[in-house]
């Protein structure tokens, strides 16, 4: 049965991972290390037959995308729609200063993170309307082939998901690593199946 398969990455480790912060979609460059995750999962994939690359085109995604694709001849193709959740007026700051400095918003966050938006953000229903659609067309586009994607552990948690046929409730119930691989075929019923998670 034709299929899909697409190689769902997360983004390598980022610089001050150390400290949990909202990024969302500021620009935040990779750490030494995540640029080395990238290449261990180049070669783990250099035997495979990678027809496209596509990826979020923040920086932590984008300069990977072009280390997966540097032995392959092939250029990634840099989607705003694959970039993380935006959160908006919080981007950059810790839980801590947000629950000192918003308690009530932050509490109805915690209260409520699928249907929650950041004030100037997006909710998870946001992303989910941004995405799918476009990793839809991806899917479309590589029948039979096997494609790399590069993105976000908000953005991958909501892809497989939706593979999962899970809820956006489930969204922590799934980790997603720094350098992480997942494997997702798409098979031409409309039965995705996923083959590795957070591997």
């Amino acid at each position: 049965m034709r299929k899909t398969r697409i190689y769902l990455v997360r983004h390598g480790e980022i610089t001050g991972s150390g400290v949990f912060r909202y990024n969302g979609q500021t620009d935040v460059p990779l750490s030494p290390r995540g640029l080395g995750q990238y290449q261990l999962l180049a070669d783990r994939l250099a035997d495979r037959p990678i027809a496209a690359c596509y990826s979020s085109d923040l920086m932590r995604c984008a300069e990977g995308a072009r280390i997966l694709c540097a032995r392959r001849g092939i250029e990634p193709v840099l989607k705003t729609e694959l970039r993380e959740l935006s959160f908006g007026n919080w981007e950059g700051m810790t839980w801590d200063e947000l629950a000192e400095r918003y308690p009530d918003q932050w509490q109805a966050r915690m209260n409520d993170f699928v249907g929650y938006r950041v004030p100037d953000g997006e909710n998870l229903h946001d992303l989910q309307t941004r995405l799918m659609p476009v990793v839809e067309q991806i899917i479309g586009r590589h029948q039979d082939e096997e494609v790399i994607l590069v993105g976000h552990g908000g953005t991958n948690r909501v892809i497989l998901l939706s593979a999962l046929g899970a809820p956006l409730s489930s969204m922590f119930r799934i980790e997603q690593d720094f350098g992480c691989l997942n494997i997702i075929d798409y098979y031409a019923d409309g039965h995705p199946v996923v083959k590795l998670l957070n591997g």
